[in-house]
């Protein structure tokens, strides 16, 4: 079974999160290559919401994990932070918005739109079928790719955002809806073309009707493993999670895995629990698809 860290990001330090990291790689046994040259990190930042939102990835964090990144491989390592415009966000926007365009001139590193990056095409093989995904090259050449997620809930039959999930933004396709007729599928494929050597959480703060203080910072080399265990946190049964059993039997990671730190329940006591309007969103999904509009929508 795969290592599943979870680490209380200490209250009192000068470099919280760094600390916080450390310790949540090294318990999941990680250590990073110290003979890498190219580095691409691949927040969440999946509209204009700021961190405090829990919505994103704070650039706090990402701002430490570089300082962490160049403690242990080389000063002179290039860092690219990567993500894709979507459908309703605008990657120019959002980095400024964010304050990614800050922490790249601060932190001297690259920021890069994915969508505006030669990739290459690349089939995978996934249940019988072949889906066909533009792979950017900056992360099929990068030495050590770094994945920084967040949790959130979704509506089904996803359920989850989290690890897996925010490799679906390395898609460089900006209308992203196309593929919510087979969201599940589509992030099980991507995870297959796009494999990333160490899958961080991000949960400082959580996202809800009013966004609550967690503290929590989360590891593991498995992101089936890493999105299992925030489904715990999150109050879902990974079990009915269909990507995640999809992902084990691809070969992607296992839904099984050893939690080390501070204790999970510890964490699932003060994640927010679903609103009534995610509730009622569900409800209404459920309704089109019923009266045959799902397909027209987009929802099957």
């Amino acid at each position: 079974m795969s290592l599943v860290s979870l680490v209380k990001i200490p209250s009192a330090s000068s470099y919280p999160f760094r600390e916080a990291i450390t310790k949540a790689i090294q318990r999941v046994d990680y250590r990073f290559n110290s003979n890498a040259r190219k580095v691409v990190i691949k927040p969440n930042l999946c509209y204009y919401w700021d961190h405090t939102t829990g919505q994103t990835t704070s650039p706090q964090f990402v701002s430490e994990l570089i300082d962490l990144i160049r403690v242990q491989t080389s000063p002179e390592v290039e860092i690219a932070v990567v993500e894709s415009d979507a459908s309703a966000m605008r990657c120019k926007y959002a980095f400024r918005m964010l304050g990614y365009e800050k922490l790249a001139k601060e932190k001297n590193v690259q920021l890069i739109n994915l969508t505006e990056q030669e990739s290459t095409s690349v089939d995978v093989a996934l249940d019988g079928n072949v889906y066909t995904f533009s792979v950017p090259k900056i992360i099929s050449q990068a030495d050590l790719k770094i994945n920084v997620a967040h949790i959130k809930y979704t509506i089904d039959p996803v359920k989850l955002t989290c690890a897996m999930k925010n490799i679906f933004g390395c898609n460089p396709i900006q209308k992203k809806f196309k593929y919510h007729p087979y969201l599940g599928e589509a992030i099980v494929a991507l995870n297959k073309a796009m494999p990333f050597n160490l899958h961080l959480i991000d949960n400082n703060i959580a996202a809800g009707v009013q966004p609550r203080k967690m503290g929590l910072v989360m590891a593991s080399q498995d992101p089936v493993a890493l999105d299992s265990a925030a489904a715990k946190i999150a109050g879902l049964n990974p079990n009915k999670i269909p990507y995640l059993k999809l992902a084990e039997k691809e070969g992607v990671g296992k839904r099984a895995y050893v939690a080390v730190g501070e204790p999970l329940e510890t964490f699932r006591s003060l994640y927010p629990k679903p609103t009534f309007r995610m509730q009622t969103k569900k409800r209404v999904k459920r309704t089109l698809v019923a009266v045959g509009l799902g397909a027209r929508m987009g929802l099957e």
